[in-house]
Parts: C-alpha cells; sequence; structure tokens
C-alpha cells in the first residue's frame, strides 16, 4: 500500500542501510560505474561527508540524493578546472547520487527530492549547486535551471554533463516544482473534508454491510468504546450528519433541563449556538464578545454569580472562525462549582487539541475536521443515557441513539473509515503547527493568536491591499486549498490554514513558499 511521500534529511541507521541498498542497484547494476560485489551494498567513498535528503513511502526509501560541501568533490575528480568556470566568492556545493525506484519515477518524487535539497541548500548559504547530469536526464534538469558549464566527462556507458544551478535560478526551479506538483499532487489545508492517508481512505471502499447486522453493531459498539477512551466521556452516539445535526440533538437535551442558560460568543460558531438555542426555543443568557476577544473565567463566574438561576452553560471549545480556544479545563471546573451542566461543542478540537470530556455533561463532535475521517457522520457525547422522548423529533432524539446505537439507516462504510482512524491514534501535529505559525510570521503575515490556539488551525488576517478571495484563488490554481471562500471569511478578508489531516513538513513548505512569493507578486502589482 503506497503512503503519502515524505521526505527529510536521512537521520537513522535504517535509512542508511537502505541508502547503500539503493546505491548499488543504480550505481552498479543499472548504471555500471562500479564493481558487484556480494553484500549487494554500495558506500559511497564520500559518505561520511555526505547529508542525504531521502523520499519514504512509510519506512521504505524510494529515492534519495546527496549534498556535499567539502572540496575536492568528485566532479574535480573529472574536470580539475572547476573554479575557472565559477564567479568569485561562490559557495559551492555538489549534489550526487540521485536515485529513485522505477516504480516511483513517474511520480513527483523527483521534484519532491529536488524542492526538498533546494531548501536544504539555500539554509546552508550555498548558492551554487554543482551537478554531474547524466544524458538521458538533461532535458529534465535543464527545466529545472540546472546549466552546462563545461565540456562532456565520464566513460562510454557512464557519461556525465557537469551542470550548476545558481541562486537567480533557483526560482525557476521552484516554479517548475509547483506547477507539476499542482497538476498531481494537490494538498488540502481545509478544515473538512481533510487529507487522509491513502490506506484509510480506500477503507471506505470495503463492503457495505446493513445497519441491522450483528458485524455492524459489533463495530458501532467498539467506535463508542474508542470514542469514549479518548476523551474521557460515559457514552458515544454516532448518527448520520453533521456538526450541525450534533448540535441540533444537544439543543433538545438542553431543552429537557428546566432554567436558564448561559452561552458564550465571540465569533462565527459561538452565535451559530445562539441561532441553535433561538429555534429549539431556549431560555439564555449570553456572553458576547467582538470576535476574538478573549472570554475570561472571571467574565464568566461574575454572570453566574448575578444570575444563581443559571442552569447550564454552552460554549464552543475551538471557535473555528479564529482559531481561538477556550479553556476547557477551566470552564469545567467553573461549571461544576456552580452546579450548571456543561454543554460543549468539540467539533473542531477534537483529534488536534486536547479534549477531556469527564466532567462535561454533554458534547457534540463530528467524524471529519479533527478525527481525520471522512465528512459525514455527528457524534453525541453524554454522561447520562436518556430515554427516548416522543416530545422530541425523531431523528433529533439522542434517546433512540443511546438505547438503540441505529434506530435509522446507517453508513457502515464511514463508521469503518472512522474506526481505523481511531485505531491509528492521535496525530501529532504540534510541530507542524509550530513550523507553519513560525514561518508565517518569519515572512510577516499577520495570525490570530499564539501557541495557545488550537493546533488544527491557523488565521491570517490579510492587509488591505490583498484579497482573500484572489489570494484563495491563485492558491487553488496552484493546488493548494486553504479555507478563504466561507462568508464570514469573506466579511474579514481573512484566509486559515487547518491542519487536520495528514499532513508532511514539506506540505508546510509548498504552502508558505507560494504565500510568500503571492504577496510579493500582489504587492509588486499595487505599488506598480
Amino acid at each position: 500500500m503506497k503512503h503519502k511521500i515524505e521526505y527529510k534529511v536521512a537521520s537513522t541507521a535504517e535509512e542508511f542501510e537502505q541508502i547503500e541498498q539503493l546505491n548499488y542497484e543504480t550505481f552498479v547494476e543499472e548504471i555500471p560505474q562500479h564493481e558487484q560485489n556480494h553484500t549487494r551494498r554500495l558506500k559511497d567513498k564520500f559518505h561520511k561527508d555526505n547529508t542525504y535528503i531521502v523520499a519514504k513511502n512509510s519506512e521504505e526509501v524510494v529515492g534519495m540524493i546527496a549534498v556535499r560541501a567539502k572540496r575536492p568533490f568528485s566532479l574535480d575528480h573529472k574536470l580539475p578546472n572547476i573554479d575557472d568556470y565559477l564567479e568569485e566568492d561562490t559557495a559551492p556545493c555538489e549534489i550526487r547520487l540521485l536515485s529513485v525506484k522505477e516504480a516511483y519515477r513517474k511520480r513527483t518524487t523527483f521534484f519532491g527530492l529536488i524542492d526538498q535539497l533546494s531548501h536544504y541548500c539555500l539554509s546552508q548559504k550555498f548558492n551554487v549547486a554543482l551537478i554531474s547530469g547524466t544524458d538521458r536526464e538533461l532535458t529534465l534538469y535543464k527545466k529545472l535551471g540546472f546549466q552546462p558549464f563545461a565540456h562532456r566527462v565520464g566513460t562510454e556507458g557512464a557519461r556525465f554533463q557537469p551542470m550548476k544551478l545558481t541562486k537567480e535560478k533557483f526560482v525557476q526551479a521552484t516554479q517548475a516544482y509547483y506547477r507539476i506538483m499542482a497538476r498531481y499532487e494537490p494538498i488540502s489545508f481545509l478544515s473538512g473534508p481533510v487529507p487522509m492517508e491513502e490506506e484509510v481512505a480506500q477503507s471506505l471502499s470495503t463492503k457495505t454491510i446493513s445497519h441491522r447486522s450483528e458485524a455492524f453493531i459489533d463495530q458501532m459498539k467498539c467506535v463508542r468504546k474508542m470514542l469514549c477512551e479518548k476523551t474521557g466521556a460515559s457514552y458515544a452516539s454516532v448518527m448520520v450528519g453533521t456538526g450541525t445535526l450534533a448540535n441540533d440533538i444537544v439543543a433538545q437535551q438542553i431543552k429537557q433541563k428546566e432554567g436558564t442558560g448561559l452561552i458564550l460568543s465571540n465569533g462565527e460558531f459561538g452565535e451559530r449556538l445562539i441561532d441553535h438555542a433561538k429555534r429549539a426555543g431556549l431560555s439564555f443568557h449570553t456572553i458576547r464578545k467582538h470576535w476574538n476577544i478573549p472570554i475570561s473565567i472571571e467574565e464568566i463566574r461574575s454572570v453566574l454569580d448575578n444570575a444563581p438561576y443559571i442552569r447550564w452553560i454552552w460554549t464552543v471549545h475551538c471557535e473555528t472562525s479564529t482559531s481561538y480556544l477556550f479553556d476547557l479545563k477551566l470552564i469545567t471546573e467553573t461549571a461544576s462549582e456552580y452546579g450548571a451542566y456543561l454543554f460543549v461543542d468539540a467539533c473542531s478540537s477534537l483529534g488536534v487539541d486536547d479534549v477531556n470530556l469527564e466532567n462535561v455533561y454533554m458534547a457534540s463532535s463530528v467524524s471529519g475536521k479533527g478525527l481525520g475521517a471522512y465528512p459525514g457522520l455527528a457524534i453525541v457525547f453524554h454522561q447520562d443515557q436518556p430515554l427516548p422522548n416522543p416530545n422530541v423529533p425523531r431523528y433529533l432524539d439522542l434517546g433512540l441513539y443511546a438505547n438503540h446505537s441505529t434506530p435509522f439507516t446507517h453508513s457502515s462504510n464511514s463508521l469503518h473509515v472512522l474506526r481505523k482512524v481511531l485505531e491509528r491514534g492521535d496525530k501529532t501535529n504540534s510541530e507542524l503547527m509550530v513550523a507553519l505559525r513560525t514561518a508565517l510570521s518569519e515572512q510577516n503575515w499577520t495570525l490570530l493568536g499564539d501557541h495557545t490556539y488550537s493546533k488544527g488551525i491557523v488565521t491570517i488576517e490579510l492587509p488591505d491591499w490583498l484579497s482573500s478571495i484572489r489570494l484563495g484563488d491563485r492558491l487553488k490554481k496552484q493546488g493548494i486549498y486553504v479555507n478563504y471562500e466561507s462568508s464570514y471569511l469573506n466579511r474579514k478578508n481573512w484566509i486559515q490554514v487547518a491542519l487536520m489531516g495528514a499532513h508532511t513538513q514539506l506540505d508546510i513548505v509548498r504552502l508558505t513558499n507560494a504565500l510568500d512569493r503571492l504577496k510579493h507578486s500582489e504587492l509588486k502589482k499595487v505599488l506598480s
């Protein structure tokens, strides 16, 4: 099974072992540069000085390229007067040992290696990269900005063209890479649907089974158990629908509680909770702030002190419109202290942020977004087992789901994918979010919030001269999808980048390079 290709600097003993195997396959068996040996391993003579960029499919090294700055280069032995072809104050490196397994040569593996290598070279302050280009790949190297600079060298059957890539030509290499990647490997930073690893995505195609069958019921029990173990909730019910359905179900359960409530809102999705409550005919107070203005525990306590009749609190955990993250622990403790039921919308936080529902009376979430499965399943966590209620519309009656688990037609395929995702455990996107926020800050983008905000989504506030719609459209043409088409983002001139699915460091590099390039392109138009 092929996974999303990962590009990295080789660092483990297993990776170096596979590098020697791939080196042998390419430069002994395919290109006869070295003698065969019984070990079928080939360690490069400059191995200790090489930095290897590798492409990995899961644990398998499927491609590699090496870079080295220590002289003499391998090319020095073939072309003794290299420096005669270079400008003064040149800081050169040599790129060698390009190898991609045959099954991956028609994919974008080569371009991914070149892109990762280029960024490494720039980070090391190299301003010229030298290669010995094989005859069969000269056209490709030229498209990427490499230029011949001397006569061909080598022996019959293994001839090479000395070529160089200057820092200025790197722009051409980057543009070529992005054109190809946009065509073959678009990347999504949407909050839904989110990108999935191929193995998880393909599990949707498993044979459909009846929601009345024993196999389905067993699978539902398993998923519900894993959801409870993940969150600390007592019960979890899963139904076909979206987060909106889950919140409508929660609203109907709130309606069964006597007394007035308190709803917190400092963004679009807090406002949607207020709309849910109004439509359900609930009685409530609100703490409403302008978007992205924090709501403190002191403010909540003040309202509760002045309105002791408040029986319930309803809030989002992650305010998706801004990525603001409410302090769930403090709110839970406060609700308990004042004897109020706590209801939480965890649609955008579950799976990417710490979500502890042990003392939350009821919470809503979804199968997509942070959990990283296909959208289409609504989830309601609850402390008690409500009974069916004839006064509640059937599809909104949590009692039917809680007692029968599948009262209506269900999707066994979507449930199977959700189980696969839960079995794989939590995603480790914290480091990617740190890398993303750091890169965006270095490019002088204005970000909402800081490290205390959600680890699953970051909001970028654009300058007046840069349209979020135009920027989003241009990114889309390059095969990079971000959140920008929602009306509330249009009104604010914001875009959002979500890390809720399967992403890699290379995805972050692609995105931030594209953003920086497009910003400067748009600024030039404004100033001209």
